[in-house]
């Protein structure tokens, strides 16, 4: 079957570049696909699989296609949402839609995943157990549909799941694949420094909101050196400090924005509790008042590693040398 599901595929090649130009030119925001979502449920319209569309909270599809045969269930997995980014690359396919584009190659893994279930829809009667095409919407922004898409049900009785992402440092024509932890999860924070403020010319008659923020700013870039395990990754990044006032008023509020990955759940922890115990050592020190929102929103990517080495194999034998 694997010989033959690789024949078909090359076979659709032009279909698939085809699919991924008309879905370059027609981005969508996250959340706001619904386009794309009727594009990719009417793909499946007459065939011979069952559709769930809206699924999650915006646009999620799951396509379930049951073999003939008794088996295990597999899910597959691919994104749909563009980036709010202006397209600057004259193409004959350039997104149609102003500051919006696919610079993230959600179109590509809609593309080879359409045809993929079409192949297999095809080959259902060499199928031994169950394949759910999971379609997903907002894999963007936080909290994404990924997560809501999972408490609808969709990976219920699902044995394993596969994704794969473009990567244009790789070399065309190659596939790449890590066991384990193999991308860093994500959490975000915003804190608001609420400070008495005052003039200039009576700094001793104030609180500034802004030295307080600075001190912060620096304090969260030792966490990284002095409490994570130097073996484990880590990183703080403070990617907003909204202080703006004029230039002689010692500023009575500020917010700061940022973000934390990490490696694994212990990592989180220990820099979740820093940036905790910090915000509460600001407010005794400066005597401010601090609010600190704190979203964890994508956990680390972990890589079975037995599913990992399995799917080398397959790949190696299906022909491509280049797999690293």
């Amino acid at each position: 079957m694997i010989d033959q599901l690789m024949k078909m595929l090359e076979e659709r090649e032009a279909e698939m570049i085809n699919i991924r130009r008309y879905l370059h030119e027609n981005p969508e925001l996250s959340f706001k696909e619904a386009k794309t979502a009727a594009y990719i449920a009417d793909f499946y319209r007459g065939k011979d699989v069952d559709v769930s569309t809206g699924v999650g909270n915006g646009y999620g599809i799951v396509v379930t296609i049951k073999g003939e045969k008794p088996g295990k269930t597999v899910a597959l997995r691919a994104d749909f949402d563009a980036l709010p980014i202006k397209e600057e690359l004259e193409i004959p396919f350039k997104s149609k839609n102003e500051g919006i584009m696919h610079a993230c190659g959600h179109d590509a893994h809609t593309a080879y995943l359409l045809v993929l279930a079409d192949c297999l829809i095809q080959l259902k009667g060499q199928i031994h157990g169950t394949v759910k095409i999971i379609h997903q919407h907002a894999e963007e922004v936080p909290p994404g549909g990924a997560k809501s898409i999972v408490e609808a049900g969709a990976l219920d009785g699902v044995d394993a799941i596969f994704g794969i992402h473009v990567l244009p440092v790789a070399p065309a024509g190659t596939v790449g694949y890590h066991s384990g932890y193999s991308f860093n999860g994500r959490a975000y924070f915003k804190l608001k420094v609420q400070a008495s403020g005052g003039h200039g010319s009576s700094p001793h008659k104030a609180n500034d909101a802004i030295v307080a923020g600075a001190y912060f700013v620096t304090a969260v870039q030792t966490i990284v050196s002095r409490r994570v395990n130097p073996l484990d990754a880590g990183v703080v990044t403070i990617g907003s400090f909204d202080g703006k006032g004029s230039f002689n008023v010692i500023k009575d509020s500020i917010e700061i924005e940022g973000d934390i990955r990490y490696s694994d759940d212990e990592t989180r922890d220990v820099i979740s509790k820093e940036i905790h115990r910090m915000v509460k050592g600001l407010e005794e020190l400066f005597g401010v008042s601090c609010k600190l929102t704190y979203e964890p929103d994508y956990p680390p990517l972990y890589n079975d590693p037995e599913l990992t080495a399995f799917v080398a194999k397959t790949l190696i034998k299906a022909g491509d040398k280049q797999a690293h």
